[in-house]
C-alpha cells in the first residue's frame, strides 16, 4: 500500500544500500516496481506484480528552505478595526456562478533517464478516475501527460491569466514523483510553490476570494511508516461593505497524499491509495459534505484500509496518512 512520516520538520534518512551504487536512501532494486533511488535508474528487482505497491520518490535530496517573509508594521486606525468588527461575514464560499471552474490534471508517468526516476505504473488509472470524478462535480477538466517542468509552469501561468470571473473556484491535481516541497516534471524537479504562486490573490485577480485547490499525489521524503496496532451558498458580502484587504496567500487548500518526509504509495494495478480514497469519498459525498469533512474521511480511509505488500520485508505492511494544509477562509461545498 503506502507509507508516511512525521514530524514534518524533521528529515529522516535510511541506511545506504551499497549494492546498487545509490548515494543514500533505499535503492530501487529493493522496492517492487519502483523505489526511485538517486543512483539507480533502471527498475531491477523483485517482480512486476500488479499487487505490489510502489512509491513516488527519489530518496534523499535536500529540501528547499522556505524563504523568509519580510513583515511591515502597519498602523491600523480605530475606524478600520471597527469596520472589521461590524462586518458580519458569511461562512460559506459563494458557489452561485455560471461555472464550477477549471480543473487541470498533470499526469507524469514517464521520465527522462537523467532524472533517475522510474515509470509510474498505475498513474493512468488515477488520472482517469480523477477526470470522471471532477467532471461529475461540474469542473471543466483537462489532462496533460508527461509534462516538463517548463510545461507545468506554462500551463499554470496561462491558466492563472485566464478570466475566472464566471467560475466558482479552481482545482489542480499533480500526479508525479516528488520530494518534500518539490514535484517532478519529466525532465527534472521544480518547487511546488513556484507552480501554485501564479494563483495568489495579487496575481490572479479573478480568483480573488475564491477557493484554489491543489491535490498532490507524490512522495515527500524517504521515511517509511510501520504503523501501530490499535484496538479499535450565501451572497458574497464584499459589495455591501467598505473595501478591505485580504492576504495574498488566502483561499488556498493543499491536499497531499502523505505527510512531509514520507513515501507515498501507489499500486500499479489499482492506482495510488490517496487517489483511490479521494475519488471514492467524492463519489459518495462530493455534493453534500464540506471539503474538510471530505478530506478527513479520505485520511481515515487511507489510514485504515490500505497497507503495503512487498517481497522486501522493509517495504512490507507499511502505512500512509494524507496531509491537508488549508488557508481557506470559508466552508466549501461543491453544490450551488
Amino acid at each position: 500500500m503506502d507509507c508516511v512520516c512525521w514530524p514534518p520538520g524533521r528529515r529522516w534518512h535510511l541506511e545506504k544500500n551499497t549494492s546498487c551504487g545509490g548515494s543514500r536512501g533505499i535503492c530501487a532494486s529493493y522496492v517492487t516496481q519502483m523505489a526511485d533511488d538517486q543512483g539507480c535508474v533502471e527498475e531491477q528487482g523483485i517482480g512486476n506484480s500488479a499487487n505490489e505497491d510502489s512509491v513516488d520518490a527519489k530518496p534523499d535530496r535536500s529540501s528547499f528552505v522556505p524563504s523568509l517573509l519580510s513583515k511591515k508594521k502597519k498602523n491600523v486606525s480605530e475606524q478600520s478595526i471597527k469596520t472589521t468588527r461590524d462586518r458580519v461575514p458569511t461562512y460559506q464560499y459563494n458557489m452561485n456562478f455560471e461555472k464550477m471552474g477549471k480543473c487541470i490534471i498533470i499526469n507524469n508517468k514517464n521520465f527522462d533517464k537523467v532524472t533517475g526516476m522510474g515509470v509510474r505504473n498505475g498513474t493512468d488509472k488515477d488520472a482517469e478516475a480523477l477526470f470522471k470524478c471532477f467532471r461529475s462535480l461540474g469542473f471543466d477538466v483537462t489532462v496533460h501527460n508527461d509534462c516538463s517542468c517548463a510545461k507545468m509552469q506554462n500551463l499554470l501561468k496561462k491558466a492563472s491569466e485566464e478570466d475566472h470571473t464566471n467560475a466558482a473556484c479552481f482545482a489542480c491535481i499533480l500526479l508525479s514523483h516528488g520530494e518534500e516541497d518539490l514535484i517532478y516534471g519529466k525532465d527534472g524537479v521544480t518547487p511546488i510553490k513556484d507552480l501554485t504562486a501564479h494563483f495568489r490573490g495579487d496575481r490572479c485577480k479573478t480568483l480573488l476570494e475564491k477557493p484554489k485547490l491543489f491535490f498532490i499525489q507524490a512522495c515527500r521524503g524517504t521515511e517509511l511508516d510501520d504503523g501501530i496496532q490499535a484496538d479499535s451558498g450565501p451572497i458574497n458580502d464584499t459589495d455591501a461593505n467598505p473595501r478591505y484587504k485580504i492576504p495574498v496567500e488566502a483561499d488556498f487548500l493543499f491536499a497531499y497524499s502523505t505527510v512531509p518526509g514520507y513515501y507515498s504509495w501507489r499500486s500499479p494495478g489499482r492506482g495510488s491509495w490517496f487517489v483511490q480514497a479521494l475519488c471514492s469519498i467524492l463519489e459518495e459525498h462530493g455534493k453534500d459534505l464540506e471539503i474538510m469533512q471530505i478530506l478527513t474521511r479520505v485520511n481515515d480511509r487511507v489510514a485504515r484500509h490500505f497497507e503495503s505488500h512487498s517481497d522486501d520485508p522493509r517495504f512490507h505492511e507499511k502505512k500512509q496518512i494524507p496531509c491537508v494544509v488549508s488557508m481557506l477562509t470559508k466552508e466549501l461545498y461543491f453544490s450551488h
